[in-house]
């Protein structure tokens, strides 16, 4: 990720913040639409998990300009989430569902280039998450 991505993924990111709530619940929605394999992991009430998801993108938008403190928040989430039967499979429909999300939060805002910052964000970080899950037994 360059600084102009980071930019992007900020500036669009300020954008969601407003509607943050509503856009964490699109996330689940769309999330349980195309993996529907993932709704049993959720045993709590997706709109607490909705505010939690966005609490957690947000900290980790606002650090992208220091990799080095994100990276092991990130690897600690992975980590964490083994024990709820997180697979390393099911990080393509969470950064598909992630990219949806935005698209229908930011509409017209949501262009090709933001597009391609949020996922070669997404992409970044979820192969360190990937990494970290699978050294504590996280499979496909």
């Amino acid at each position: 990720m360059n600084k102009p991505q980071i930019t992007l993924i900020q500036d669009s990111f300020a954008k969601i913040v407003p509607i943050r709530q509503q856009a964490g619940e699109i996330f689940y929605s769309k999330l349980f639409e195309i993996a529907p394999e993932v709704r049993p992991l959720f045993k709590e009430d997706v709109t607490e998990q909705a505010g939690k998801l966005m609490t957690m993108l947000g900290t980790v938008v606002n650090g992208l300009r220091d990799l080095e403190k994100i990276v092991p928040i990130a690897q600690k989430m992975a980590v964490d989430h083994v024990q709820y039967g997180v697979k390393t499979a099911h990080y393509e429909p969470v950064g598909t569902a992630l990219i949806a999300t935005l698209e229908a939060g930011l509409g017209d805002d949501f262009t090709l280039e933001t597009r391609e910052a949020w996922v070669d964000a997404y992409t970044v970080l979820s192969n360190v998450m990937i990494d970290a899950a699978e050294g504590q037994g996280a499979s496909e």
